[in-house]
């Protein structure tokens, strides 16, 4: 795509996709990047270089004049370099290498130095800019991973007119993860004179927390889906920072995650059994007979209810120990689960498998392919969240024709449409209230709708025929860009 006015963005992030992923931000931070570099931009990516990274389709090569680097961070000289690694559809990341802090068994730790890890990715990347002599007309900060780029700009970076235009984007995927640490590491950020700008309430109580110091210095805030955007300014969804939120209501800003269709489309999709289309949906039968057959379940007139899911209490499972061994005794259906998470709702849906292995099959773990053969044969997904800020299965689901049960928040709020069997309208069935009943009557709702086919194919066409691709979804953010930085 021509583009007679490119931006030029930094994009700062823990999680770049395939190459190390523990959530949604690892998803947007490729998906957005790809979007910006198609249109036009130049979009510069540091991540960190973890030793678990994928490095299965990646060329990695070492930047000329960025090895052999050193930073002061408190009383510590720690090596580091920077290295690029290329994709073999031409895109690029630049790698942050520091052995010493990033050469770990998992991408997050509970070490003493979780903090001088972040804060040697906030600080390289700056000076990665200033290496490159790049100078950011955004600088977009994802999570608290990276909230202290905002601080870092104003205060220790002040002095390079490198930065003189630029602004700050600080992006909030989940607000539940804050990076909170002891105020005695407050020598390690290097803030000298600035130390005051920190958050002083929580400074006299002992805290330094990232993510709030990030919404506090951000030109603009966004998060991921406009409904999370409203609630995050509330007690119950704030986690804390509810009171900063509101305070910078006007520049807050919620715009939907959009969902990568070179991965997530059932017509291309080369891990099903079946391509199928909203024009012709014989491959969806065929990926559901399959589907049973590869879990063990018999070959019914049934419908299928699936479940991809990290086994947490945010995604609603304490609502499931409650509602679904009633539902099963009392109405036709079979359950698909993937996931793994809390060993309470893991033993859980274990007990279900063995009590009725005829009716319910549970993976524990993750398996991209079941991920996709699930979403293309069940005829149900369901996602009962006590809060979601964006979640992307909804999206996927309704791309494959697969009608989603979701809870009315967050992101799912924004992305499924009640049914309307009167005049045929919606996507998916949502209830409000979090409670047994809630969930039980959202469940007892879809099977009564899915007897009625005519109704239901019209359903499954209505979910098809959204759009959610980074096409829409990435042109908000450059419409925001633009304005922030009056191009």
């Amino acid at each position: 795509m021509n583009n007679s006015n490119p931006l030029n963005i930094f994009l700062a992030t823990a999680e770049y996709a395939p190459l190390a992923k523990s959530g949604g931000l690892a998803d947007v931070s490729a998906a957005l990047s790809e979007y910006l570099h198609g249109a036009g931009h130049d979009v510069r990516v540091l991540m960190p270089f973890y030793s678990t990274l994928d490095r299965s389709n990646l060329d990695v090569q070492p930047v000329e004049g960025l090895q052999n680097l050193t930073m002061k961070v408190g009383p510590w000289d720690i090596e580091y370099a920077v290295d690029r690694g290329t994709f073999a559809n031409g895109t690029s990341v630049y790698l942050l290498r520091c052995p010493a802090l990033f050469d770990r068994p998992g991408l997050y730790t509970a070490d003493a130095d979780e903090h001088l890890r972040f804060i040697l990715l906030s600080r390289a990347a700056i000076e990665l800019c200033q290496r490159m002599q790049f100078a950011p007309d955004i600088f977009h900060c994802h999570d608290w991973h990276t909230a202290l780029i905002p601080l870092y700009l104003k205060t220790v970076y002040s002095w390079d007119r490198l930065f003189a235009s630029t602004k700050s984007v600080m992006t909030i995927h989940n607000i539940g993860y804050q990076g909170m640490f002891p105020a005695a590491i407050a020598a390690d950020l290097g803030l000298g004179y600035s130390q005051h700008q920190l958050h002083q309430d929580d400074f006299a109580a002992g805290v330094i927390n990232f993510l709030k110091t990030g919404l506090l210095h951000a030109d603009l805030l966004t998060t991921v889906s406009p409904t999370y955007a409203h609630e995050i300014q509330g007690e119950e969804y704030g986690m804390g920072l509810d009171g900063i939120l509101r305070d910078r209501r006007h520049a807050l800003i919620g715009i939907l995650n959009g969902v990568d269709h070179r991965e997530w489309d059932p017509a291309t999709d080369p891990l099903i059994p079946a391509n199928y289309s909203a024009d012709d949906l014989s491959g969806k039968a065929v990926c559901k007979q399959q589907l049973l057959q590869e879990l063990g379940l018999p070959d019914t007139r049934q419908p299928l209810i699936g479940i991809v899911s990290r086994l947490v209490t945010q995604k609603g499972f304490d609502l499931l120990e409650r509602a679904l061994p009633f539902l099963l005794s009392h109405r036709g259906f079979s359950l698909a689960v993937l996931g793994s998470g809390e060993p309470r709702y893991e033993q859980f849906f274990e007990s279900m498998q063995q009590h009725a292995r005829h009716r319910v099959s549970f993976y524990r773990g993750y398996n991209n392919k079941l991920a996709h053969w699930i979403e293309a044969g069940s005829d149900m997904f369901l996602m009962p969240s006590r809060y979601e800020p964006c979640g992307l299965n909804q999206m996927y689901s309704l791309k494959y024709g697969t009608v989603p049960i979701v809870r009315a928040t967050g992101g799912l709020a924004d992305s499924v449409e009640p049914i309307n069997p009167r005049n045929g309208t919606g996507t998916g069935v949502l209830f409000d209230h979090y409670d047994e009943s809630g969930v039980a009557w959202a469940i007892d709702t879809a099977l009564d709708l899915y007897d009625n086919k005519p109704l239901w194919n019209r359903i499954i066409q209505n979910g098809m025929s959204m759009d959610f691709s980074w096409q829409q979804q990435g042109a908000q953010y450059v419409t925001l860009f633009r304005a922030l930085c009056g191009k």
